[in-house]
């Protein structure tokens, strides 16, 4: 019998019952995914069905979305980094004004999730 596809690209199934199942189980030194590569999958899954399905067939998946994860996570600290400072936002602003501090960080912080997910995430 002529191998599938899935075998000549190094994929091995396992025989449950009468059937023949791929053996998808990602690698043991899988990248940990952060909060932002898990939007970039659940957006994938959702609305890119195919890019998804075919990196997690080629094993691809996570590295992909470790990456993302990690161009997103600092894009996100450089961002609130640079609007804190445009803002004011400051340890002394912290500690005469907490209420105020407060109420601009968290401004800043949904400002800039807002850029991340555009730019990034749902790109």
């Amino acid at each position: 019998m002529e191998k599938t596809i899935f075998e000549r690209m190094g994929g091995t199934y396992s025989k449950v019952g009468d059937y023949n199942l791929p053996n998808l189980i990602p690698p043991q030194e899988a990248k940990l995914i952060g909060l932002w590569g898990q939007r970039h999958a659940k957006y994938l899954e959702q609305c890119h069905k195919v890019l998804y399905m075919n990196l997690l067939t080629s094993g691809k998946l996570n590295d992909y979305l470790a990456d993302i994860d990690k161009r997103a996570d600092k894009m996100f600290s450089r961002l609130v980094t640079e609007y804190s400072d445009r803002q004011g936002v400051t340890e002394q602003l912290k500690t005469e004004n907490q209420f105020l501090w407060f109420q601009k960080m968290n401004n800043i912080l949904a400002c800039v999730r807002e850029i991340v997910e555009n730019e990034i995430i749902y790109s």
